[in-house]
């Protein structure tokens, strides 16, 4: 069995990185993964200062604007980071807040898929194509909390 999600407000929306669940990581509140995700970009760069300004964005989609923003350059190891800093937020997401840990328990083994028609990389694009890091990643926070509950 496959899980497909992508909308916050579909079934399964509660595994986007944009669904509402404030996160806590290096001692500052994030009110979404994408949030804590795009702000990570600038950590240690002449661009430090977006930090600020994507945590108090007012929604998810307005920290993405800003992160992805072309003239902002990230770290110049983000492309080797950024796998790393997605699994720490979206562990941080599904360990603190139960109800949707549930949730992604009760996958149990299925494929987790982000149907993202635009992104090869956390999603599998239009095509179905993408290296779909975001569902490898719930997968694997997955396992590993099913390794804690044991």
């Amino acid at each position: 069995m496959t899980i497909y999600f992508y909308k916050v407000d579909a079934p399964y929306g509660c595994f986007s990185n944009f669904s509402p669940h404030l996160i806590e990581l290096a001692g500052k509140k994030w009110a979404t993964v994408e949030h804590y995700y795009q702000a990570h970009k600038f950590e240690g760069t002449k661009f430090e200062y977006l930090m600020a300004e994507i945590q108090a964005a007012p929604t998810p989609e307005s920290a993405a604007k800003i992160g992805r923003n072309p003239k902002h350059q990230p770290r110049p190891d983000w492309d080797l980071r950024k796998c790393e800093i997605m699994y720490g937020a979206v562990w941080q997401k599904f360990n603190h807040h139960l109800d949707i840990q549930q949730v992604l328990l009760d996958t149990l083994a299925a494929k987790i898929v982000e149907n993202s028609p635009v992104d090869y990389f956390w999603g599998c694009g239009i095509d179905r194509t993408g290296t779909n890091h975001l569902g490898q990643i719930l997968m694997q926070v997955r396992d590993n909390l099913k390794l804690i509950d044991n």
